[in-house]
C-alpha cells in the first residue's frame, strides 16, 4: 500500500502550510490501511489500460497545467472542455441506435419504430456480405444473408429501406467501409428519385478503411486503392454535398479488437491524420475538407479513463490540424465524434447487467463531449436485438438526457486533478505513438507493416490474462456467477427465407434492367479506376443502371484486384 501512497499526490508548487499538514495526516492514516488484496477483491491499481493508479490525486499531479493553454474554455482552441460554448444545454447529442437485419423492408419497419420513439437519427447496420462486397446470391454469401445487418443489393433495396422516410429532414450514418463509397452512391440516387438534391443530405459515412486493416478486416482492395477511393468520396462531398461527413474515422472497433484507450485514442486519430495528408496531396485546401470529417469512439467501462480519452482527443486533433497541418478555420480544428458503448464489455452471462454497464458507459460519453450516442442493447452478445431491448437502450440515453442533470454544465469534471491528469497522460501516450509512426514512415505503412495490429494484439492478451487470473474482476463471468443460470432469452433469429427471398430479388433486377445500360457503366468505371478521375460520378451511373453492388465490386478488382493479409504472427 505504501507504495500507492506517494506524498507528491497532494503537494503542488503553491501548497499552504495547512494544505501540507492536511496531506501528511492523511499519508499517515493510509499507510496504516489494510487494502483489499487477493483474488477476486477486485482491487486494481491500474485503468483497464494499464495506466497505473495514485491513492488519492492532488495540485502536484497537475503542476504542469496551463489552464489557459491546456484547459480552456468550451467552444474556444483548444476545445478540451467542448466542441461548443455551451455544449447541451443548447442542443442534446443526436441519440442513435445502430439498427439493420434481415431485409430492406424489416429494417424500414424497425427504423419508423425507433423514430416514433424519439430517436433522432438513423444508423444503418449492413449484412457481412454488403460489408464485403457480394450480392446475396454469391456462394460466399451463403448462410450471412441478413445475420449481422441488413442486406442490400442494388438502389432497389436502398429505396425500400428508406420508404416513408425524409431523407432531407434526417441525417444518417452508415457504417460500411470497403463498399463504402457504393453506399453513398446509393443513398444519393436514393434521395434524388425521392426529389432530394444531393446538397440536402446530412449525415456520416464511417469509410475509415485503415482501420480495418488494423481491426476489422472488412476490407476489399489493397490499402493505396482504397485510401485513394476514399480521397475520392473526400473530394466529390467537398464540392457537392456540403451537409454530409465524407468519413468518420473509427476508434470504435480497434477497441473491439482488444487495444487499449491510449491506442485507440493514437491509431484513431493517426488514422485521421493520414486521411488529411492524402487530401492534402491531392491538392485540396484542409479548410474546405477538414470541417466535415467526424471520427467514432468506444466509451468503455473504465469511466474515467474514457472521459480523459475524449477530453485529450479534442486537444490533440485541434493542436494537429492548426500548428501542423495549417487549418485556418477554427471549425477545422474541432473534432466532432460520435460514441457507442463497448460491445466487447458485453456478457453473455447474466445479460441484464449489460444494462448497467450500457448506463455508466453512455454517461462516461456525456460528461466526455459526444455529439452523437449509441447505447447497445442487453442482447447484443448473444444476437441481433430485439424491438424490446432496444427500447431500452434508447431509453437509457432519455434517461441520462433528461433526468440525470448531467447536461446543464459544460465539462463538469474539468479541474479535477485525476481527469486533468489522466486527460494528460492519454495526450502523453497518444504523442509517443504518433513518434513511433513517423518512423514508420506514416500511418498506411506502419499498417501495412503490421504495426497497430501487434499493438493492438498484445494488449488485447494482457487483459485477457487479468480476467483468466482473477486480477480484473467481470461480474457475472469470473465472480458472482449463478450457477443455476439458464440461457433462454428471447432472441431475434433471422431465418433462412430472408436468404432464399433476397437472393430471388437480386435475381429478378438483373433480369429486368437494360444490361447493355449496366455493361457500359461498369466499363466507365473500369476505364475511371485504371486513371486518375473521381470514381463517385461512375459509381452514381452503376447503380442508376441498377448494377449490383457485387457487380461494382468486381469491376473494380478486376482494376485494383483483393488484398491478401500478410501474417504479422
Amino acid at each position: 500500500m505504501a507504495k500507492m501512497i506517494e506524498r507528491a499526490s497532494g503537494l503542488g508548487p503553491d501548497a499552504t502550510p495547512e494544505y501540507e499538514e492536511l496531506v501528511e495526516r492523511w499519508q499517515t492514516k493510509a499507510e496504516r490501511s489494510t487494502p483489499r488484496s487477493g483474488k477476486g477483491s477486485g482491487a486494481v491499481d491500474r485503468t483497464i489500460s494499464d495506466i497505473p493508479l495514485k491513492t488519492m490525486y492532488g495540485p502536484a499531479d497537475v503542476a504542469h497545467l496551463d489552464v489557459a493553454r491546456d484547459l480552456g474554455v468550451a467552444g474556444e482552441f483548444p476545445y478540451t472542455r467542448g466542441i461548443h460554448p455551451t455544449m447541451y444545454r443548447s442542443r442534446l447529442w443526436t441519440m442513435r441506435q445502430f439498427a439493420g437485419f434481415g431485409n430492406a423492408k424489416q429494417t424500414n419497419e424497425r427504423y419508423h419504430f425507433l423514430l416514433s420513439q424519439g430517436q433522432m437519427g438513423l444508423s444503418v447496420a449492413f449484412d457481412m456480405p454488403t460489408l464485403m462486397g457480394y450480392d446475396s446470391d454469391s456462394p460466399k454469401s451463403l448462410g450471412e444473408v441478413g445475420k449481422c445487418g441488413c442486406a442490400i443489393d442494388s438502389i432497389r433495396d436502398m429505396e425500400t429501406l428508406f420508404e416513408g422516410i425524409d431523407l432531407g429532414a434526417i441525417t444518417t450514418s452508415m457504417t460500411i467501409n470497403g463498399p463504402a463509397a457504393i453506399a453513398l452512391a446509393l443513398y444519393i440516387v436514393t434521395a434524388e428519385n425521392k426529389g432530394i438534391s444531393r446538397a440536402k443530405l446530412g449525415g456520416t459515412l464511417q469509410a475509415d478503411i485503415l482501420k480495418e486493416y488494423i481491426a476489422q478486416k472488412e476490407w476489399i482492395f489493397p490499402p493505396r486503392p482504397h485510401v485513394r477511393i476514399i480521397v475520392d468520396m473526400m473530394e466529390f462531398c467537398t464540392r457537392e454535398m456540403p451537409k454530409w461527413n465524407t468519413i468518420s474515422v473509427s476508434g470504435y472497433h480497434i477497441r473491439e479488437a482488444g487495444s487499449t484507450a491510449a491506442q485507440e485514442l493514437a491509431f484513431t486519430l493517426a488514422d485521421g491524420f493520414a486521411y488529411v495528408e492524402e487530401a492534402q496531396a491531392r491538392g485540396m485546401n484542409v479548410d474546405d475538407f477538414a470541417p466535415r470529417l467526424s471520427f467514432f469512439f468506444n466509451s468503455h467501462i473504465d469511466f474515467f479513463e474514457e472521459i480523459a480519452k475524449f477530453r485529450a482527443a479534442r486537444r490533440i486533433y485541434a493542436r494537429r490540424m492548426r500548428d501542423r497541418y495549417g487549418a485556418k478555420d477554427p471549425r477545422s480544428w474541432q473534432l466532432r465524434f460520435h460514441t457507442q458503448t463497448a460491445g466487447c464489455s458485453a456478457t453473455a452471462q447474466q445479460p441484464e447487467n449489460n444494462i448497467v454497464r450500457v448506463a455508466y458507459e453512455a454517461m462516461a460519453a456525456a460528461l466526455g463531449g459526444t455529439q452523437s450516442l449509441h447505447t447497445n442493447s442487453m442482447d447484443e452478445v448473444l444476437a441481433l436485438p430485439t424491438e424490446k431491448s432496444v427500447e431500452i437502450a434508447l431509453r437509457t440515453q432519455q434517461v441520462l438526457a433528461y433526468e440525470t442533470n448531467v447536461t446543464n454544465v459544460v465539462d463538469p469534471l474539468g479541474g479535477a486533478y485525476f481527469v486533468e491528469a489522466l486527460t494528460e497522460e492519454m495526450e502523453r501516450q497518444a504523442e509517443a505513438y504518433f513518434a513511433q509512426i513517423e518512423e514508420y514512415g506514416g500511418m498506411v505503412a506502419a499498417v501495412e507493416a503490421g504495426f497497430p495490429q501487434r499493438e493492438i494484439a498484445d494488449a488485447s492478451y494482457r487483459y485477457q490474462r487479468s480476467i483468466e487470473s482473477g486480477d480484473r474482476i467481470i461480474v457475472g463471468v469470473n465472480a458472482f456467477e449463478r450457477p443455476d443460470e439458464t440461457q433462454d432469452p428471447d432472441l431475434l433469429k433471422i431465418g433462412l427465407e430472408i436468404e432464399r427471398g433476397q437472393a430471388q430479388s437480386v435475381q429478378n433486377v438483373r433480369a429486368t434492367r437494360d444490361q447493355a445500360v449496366v455493361d457500359a457503366t461498369l466499363a466507365a468505371l473500369k476505364g475511371a479506376c485504371a486513371g486518375t478521375e473521381n470514381v463517385m460520378p461512375f459509381l452514381i451511373d452503376c447503380v442508376r443502371s441498377v448494377a449490383t453492388e457485387g457487380e461494382i465490386v468486381d469491376a473494380m478488382v478486376e482494376v485494383f484486384g483483393r488484398y491478401t493479409e500478410t501474417s504479422v504472427f
